[in-house]
């Protein structure tokens, strides 16, 4: 690992003096062809990776496995409430360092694409604004409106400014090729009218007028005006034109997968889906794609949106949360942006000649300046592969797929069928335990001196706590005479209470009386339950939870969080009581934020931690707990189990990891197939199990010993039921057919000469620091089943073991040919055979003791 570390960094100041050494004053345009840097048209592979969502410790290994991968571009959004938390204070430290963040992007020789906004949707807390924004007089978000119009500017001018300073345009030689103003307003714009257009108009007026010597865009942005590029968001984007012939084929997000929700499965989009969406795409004139994501990452503390959003934002991207590689997606993808580029010289001077080959299948034909012919072979159909002729040469298309042709001769990809490895990652329980629990207790019988205020009307959560806190009570009382007949016949009273969300527990005299908790399509709820009061005097208190501000739709400013009520009695000898406008009490927060539990500076307080066995006592809400661990050997990623608590907030060393929520996933959670259109609920997984169990924990955050973890538990738990985990690859498979059309199998030669086939490989490959120490299957034939399941087909050659073990057992890689000499003899002549493994990945001196 040490190795590694030190090889990177070399190569880091390697490609920093070559950069150093290029154009000082670079040009950057477009045509309707593509972008033109440097008078040179470029198709250009990009994907999202977001500062804020992983650490900066992270950037650096995250952006050389996207160049590894194929990428040209780094595209982010800029988030404007981390930047500027409350007016004219700024914020650009830690994960939030985006001159740090864009100047890694560089020294990779990356370019940038600067989504400045400044709204980002991107399932961000309140889009990415800043909530004190709403409280700015007479203001009305992303509208013709002057105090919008110019906290928006102010703040554009800020990011701008800043840029330019540290020369991070490529008109001054840095990295940004590509700035967008606004984002996803179509539908806005319509809904909106005039003054939606006249925003629109302004705001490209404004970008332009910024002189930032790169193009600007606007997505999903139908009547952008000039010079501003509109482009395209979605699962496809093969049928979008820009709205000007002039204007080159963009499309901004191509979305890999797709955000979780607490309550909700995950989402998968088949690797052979995305591909040939992109390879559509391009063969129909496109020429920029970004992935959307490339790397999603975390909702580290309570940044994420919806709300219900869950604190990860894996989004089944091609590098995972944790910033390991996800195959086959990622080496799937790396293959055929290797194809896409061997045709660039075509792509970038022609427009395509479009040759049909059958009713569903058809040939995209380009020709560079020097006549070189590359060609897309797709085939639409959804259920049956078809064998079509081309050039004079029979070509075999799989269901939904397209066949690359550099040469218009020979297929080096093919969308359906991949050729790389696929890895297991599991959770493995780190050698760390955790000691010396302590817990403290909200106190919910206290009076109500400490409340902030008090009003006879129900207030709106956010308008109350401006969004310092996910929390705020709502306290009353009622008196009961004895003389209430359910004192004495057991026909207890009952509560309604109706609230705009996001989640509510109800305390009856200090006493957890239920919950209830909406969902991200439906936020709104409604209590209904008996409550148990006493003669005299009762003390109702109402804890109504956020879980994330909404993040889009139509002045979303204006939406209301929280108990608006009614709050309505039912069951009382005299009818109902309504106490939607009696005396109610607020205070914000909990009493553990005051005292600031979390905190690492050991300081006097007030806060009185009960240690020992007390803590085995589970299921006690809002309670805060506490303990310490030391960091695990190794360099893997960890993660928290918190399958054993409920539903809260989590703290290492002071730092949010976010929100936590056991809450199990609902869906249809069926085989799903790559071919047809793709939509989340094609392809979920998880149903049954918790949306998400395990909390990524940045290594960065530790410390070697004493490492402070703080949680508070909303519903009640077992803490001692909390684990740490390595994020591991404990597999490695590949599964390839003979005659594989791998980009890798191919040796390009100059122009007009014959290209050499060679036999096809399998490439197994574990982690850093791991080796190959067994091999769990192997079979050269017709082997049936996949990664984690191979079964022996009919034809199976008896030598495959033993060819694999020798190969691979105690390598961290290997590469095996897919020959009949391999394996001896021909298991199953005149059959199409195939190559399938499985291989154990173990801690190197394990594999090799």
């Amino acid at each position: 690992m040490e190795t590694s570390s030190i090889s990177r960094r070399i190569l880091f100041f390697l490609i920093a003096v070559q950069l150093s050494c290029q154009c000082i004053q670079c040009v950057v345009t477009y045509d309707g062809k593509a972008i033109v840097i440097n008078g040179r048209r470029r198709i250009l592979i990009s994907g999202s990776i977001h500062y804020p969502r992983s650490t900066p410790e992270m950037w650096e290994d995250i952006i050389m496995k996207a160049k590894d991968g194929g990428l040209d571009v780094i595209e982010t959004y800029v988030f404007w409430n981390v930047h500027e938390p409350a007016p004219g204070v700024y914020d650009f430290e830690g994960r939030y360092d985006l001159v740090r963040f864009l100047k890694t992007v560089q020294n990779a020789g990356l370019y940038a694409h600067l989504r400045i906004g400044p709204y980002v949707c991107a399932e961000w807390n309140f889009g990415g604004l800043p909530v004190w924004l709403k409280y700015i007089p007479g203001i009305s978000f992303r509208t013709d409106n002057e105090p919008f119009k110019w906290a928006m500017k102010r703040f554009t001018e800020k990011i701008v400014k800043l840029m330019k300073s540290e020369n991070l345009y490529e008109s001054q030689g840095g990295p940004i090729i590509l700035s967008q103003i606004e984002n996803e307003y179509g539908s806005l714009d319509t809904r909106y009218g005039a003054f939606g257009h006249n925003y629109i108009t302004w705001a490209a007026e404004m970008a332009v007028g910024l002189r930032t010597g790169v193009p600007w865009t606007m997505c999903k942005q139908d009547d952008a005006p000039d010079p501003i590029i509109n482009t395209c968001n979605g699962f496809y984007c093969d049928a979008f034109t820009p709205n000007k012939p002039y204007k080159p084929k963009i499309w901004t997000e191509a979305w890999t997968g797709w955000f979780t929700e607490f309550g909700g499965p995950s989402y998968r989009r088949p690797v052979q889906d995305i591909a040939f969406a992109v390879a559509r795409f391009i063969q129909k004139g496109g020429s920029f794609v970004n992935y959307y994501m490339y790397h999603g990452g975390t909702n580290f503390g309570r940044t994420a949106g919806g709300p219900f959003v869950t604190t990860s934002y894996d989004y089944d991207a091609p590098i995972d949360e944790y910033g390991l590689i996800r195959q086959p997606k990622y080496g799937h993808l790396a293959e055929l942006h290797k194809a896409i580029k061997q045709c660039e010289p075509g792509l970038v001077a022609s427009d395509p000649i479009i040759v049909s080959l059958g009713p569903r299948q058809q040939a995209h034909v380009f020709y560079s300046k020097l006549g070189r012919c590359s060609a897309f072979l797709s085939n639409y159909d959804t259920n049956n592969g078809s064998r079509v002729m081309f050039n004079q040469r029979h070509h075999n298309l799989p269901a939904w797929s397209i066949s690359i042709l550099p040469d218009c001769l020979n297929m080096v990809f093919n969308t359906a069928k991949i050729g790389v490895q696929s890895t297991r990652l599991t959770m493995l329980r780190a050698n760390s335990q955790m000691f010396s629990w302590e817990t403290f207790s909200e106190d919910l019988t206290t009076s109500d001196v400490d409340s902030a205020f008090t009003s006879f009307s129900l207030l709106d959560q956010v308008n109350v706590t401006r969004d310092s806190s996910d929390y705020l009570w709502y306290t009353t009382t009622i008196d009961v005479a004895p003389t209430e007949s359910f004192l004495y016949n057991g026909e207890h009273p009952r509560l309604l209470v109706e609230s705009s969300g996001h989640a509510l527990h109800v305390f009856i005299n200090g006493k957890l009386s239920g919950s209830i908790f909406g969902t991200r399509e439906d936020r709104r709820i409604s209590y209904r339950a008996k409550i148990r009061l006493l003669s005299g005097r009762n003390k109702i208190a109402l804890l109504s939870v956020a879980m994330g501000l909404s993040n889009i739709g139509g002045h979303y400013e204006s939406w209301e969080t929280g108990v608006l009520g009614p709050v309505v009695l039912y069951g009382l000898d005299h009818g109902k009581l309504d106490l939607t406008h009696t005396k109610w009490s607020y205070r914000i927060g909990l009493k553990g934020e005051a005292m600031n539990v979390v905190s690492t500076t050991r300081m006097p307080s007030s806060v009185e931690w009960v240690q020992g066995s007390l803590i085995t006592q589970n299921n006690q809400p809002l309670t805060w707990h506490k303990a310490y661990f030391n960091e695990p050997d190794g360099e893997e990623p960890l993660a928290l189990d918190m399958s054993s608590m409920g539903k809260g907030q989590v703290w290492i060393n002071g730092q949010s990891i976010g929100r936590y929520w056991t809450a199990y996933a609902t869906g249809n959670c069926q085989q799903c197939h790559y071919t047809g259109s793709y939509r989340p609920i094609k392809c979920q997984v998880g149903c049954g199990r918790p949306t998400q169990r395990w909390y990524h924990v940045p290594r960065s955050w530790l410390k070697p010993t004493g490492n402070l973890l703080v949680l508070f538990e909303e519903l009640g738990g077992d803490p001692t039921g909390i684990l740490l985990a390595k994020r591991s690859m404990t597999s490695v498979c590949a599964d390839v057919v003979e005659y594989h059309p791998n980009i890798k199998n191919w040796r390009n030669e100059t122009y007009g000469q014959t290209q050499v086939f060679h036999s096809p490989r399998i490439h197994l490959q574990c982690s850093p620091g791991l080796s190959i120490s067994s091999i769990k299957f192997a079979s050269f034939g017709t082997p049936v089943g996949s990664c984690g399941s191979f079964q022996q087909g009919t034809c199976h050659a008896p030598t495959s073991l033993d060819v694999i073990s020798k190969r691979c057992i105690g390598e961290d890689r290997c590469a095996v040919a897919i020959s009949n000499t391999n394996f001896g003899q021909d298991p199953c002549p005149n059959i199409l055979k195939r190559l399938s493994v499985e291989a154990v990945c173990t801690p190197t001196s394990m594999g090799q003791g």
